[in-house]
């Protein structure tokens, strides 16, 4: 993750006052950081990885960082399988690094998770320039282009797509 996004990360979390953040793929814990800096100092972040060994690695990170333990909430298991157990309308932000196939779906269950002024971020829609490209594309940019479209027809969202890292697409849950 690029340092102007994870500022980007910090400052969104902050512009909803977060409380509550899902994050779906922790990976090293860079993303996860960054959330925790710009949400409520009682905030806390539930993050879902498929992988034990990303969560360990990302709650040493924490860790290192000055977070204390209950700070972050480490649910292993796939998300499509997670997230239909959380909470309706209990979130303030959903930061989406998952499987690009499924961002899609991730929209699904965003549009569920967030409350009403809540804050839904995808990482990586750029996919580095190839989103733009004309001519045949791999499963994983026609799955983007999907759901920028999908973002940018929705009635119940107010979509920005920022231009940093790889790209950030946001939205506000009406």
């Amino acid at each position: 993750m690029s340092p102007g996004t994870g500022a980007a990360l910090r400052m969104l979390a902050a512009t909803v006052d977060a409380k509550a953040v899902a994050e779906i793929g922790t990976g090293t814990g860079v993303s996860g950081i960054h959330l925790l800096h710009g949400m409520r100092p009682d905030g806390v972040l539930t993050t879902v990885d498929p992988e034990p060994e990303h969560q360990q690695f990302a709650r040493q990170a924490f860790r290192a960082s000055g977070f204390a333990s209950n700070r972050a909430r480490f649910i292993p298991g796939r998300a499509l399988d997670v997230l239909p157990r959380l909470a309706d309308a209990g979130y303030d932000l959903v930061f989406c690094d998952g499987d690009r196939l499924e961002f899609l779906d991730y929209l699904a269950e965003s549009l569920r998770l967030l409350r009403p002024g809540g804050l839904v971020v995808f990482e990586g829609v750029f996919t580095n320039g190839r989103t733009v490209d004309s001519g045949p594309q791999p499963t994983e940019v026609i799955r983007i282009r999907e759901l920028l479209r999908a973002v940018r027809e929705s009635q119940d969202l107010v979509p920005s797509l920022l231009p940093v890292g790889d790209g950030l697409l946001c939205a506000v849950k009406r």
